[in-house]
């Protein structure tokens, strides 16, 4: 069973959506049938990448918000990262372009790690407060896991992983997802936005359900033939 999840490494909602779903697929027994594949999403890919601003200011400048209703929003979401177990350091957070960290995503993902990535751009991120529109902060996350420097430096530097992140975020477009966290289940059923681990956990049960048994008999049966003969 497949599930795609398009995110944003700034996006504190894909944050709190992903500790949430991995939370409830810790509790199915068929976990391990599970494949998780992680796609790009840019909020604002208007940012200059060459610059930073903390999250106060982003919402005052760009989403004209006055400064008092920006601190209770971050107040609310801060609150909401504590039911995740995530303990969101605002404060720190460098708002910036996020292309480059999807050209990280793609990279990780050919090596196998790219939920691990996700986490380690998240907590970068939101927790640490660096720069993941940096490319030497983005090579040190691919170090730690366990990707060359080598070969992660012209990963980032350059065109190489850029249709992947571009086709991620045109087949957002084409199927109507404008907003994230968004998960597509064994591309039939969605999820979306940052659901509690239950609703996670059922759509999952029903998900796989439908999986392992695709086809629901509307005739009550009949006469057929099976490897021991016929029947009528």
């Amino acid at each position: 069973m497949k599930i795609e999840i398009w995110s944003d490494v700034m996006c504190p909602f894909c944050y709190i959506g992903k500790h949430n779903f991995e939370q409830a697929l810790e509790k199915l027994p068929f976990k391990d049938e599970v494949e998780v594949e992680w796609k790009s999403f840019q909020l604002d890919p208007a940012l200059d990448p060459a610059t930073t601003q903390n999250t106060i200011q982003y919402f005052k400048e760009k989403k004209g918000f006055p400064e008092a209703q920006a601190s209770q929003m971050i107040s609310h979401v801060a609150e909401a990262g504590k039911g995740a177990g995530i303990n969101f350091n605002f404060e720190k957070a460098l708002i910036t372009n996020t292309f480059m960290a999807h050209r990280l995503l793609h990279l990780a993902k050919k090596h196998g790690v790219s939920s691990e990535m996700e986490e380690a751009l998240f907590k970068a991120h939101f927790i640490d407060g660096k720069n993941v529109g940096d490319a030497d902060t983005l090579i040190a996350l691919a170090e730690d896991l366990g990707i060359n420097q080598l070969e992660a430096k012209p990963a980032l530097t350059s065109d190489e992983y850029d249709y992947e992140v571009n086709q991620d975020i045109m087949e957002a477009r084409n199927n109507g997802i404008s907003s994230v966290p968004f998960f597509v289940l064994n591309g039939k059923y969605a999820v979306s936005g940052a659901q509690p681990p239950q609703v996670f956990e059922e759509a999952l049960q029903q998900t796989y359900k439908e999986t392992v048994s695709p086809f629901k008999d509307l005739s009550g049966g009949g006469a057929s033939c099976d490897s021991d003969g016929c029947s009528i």
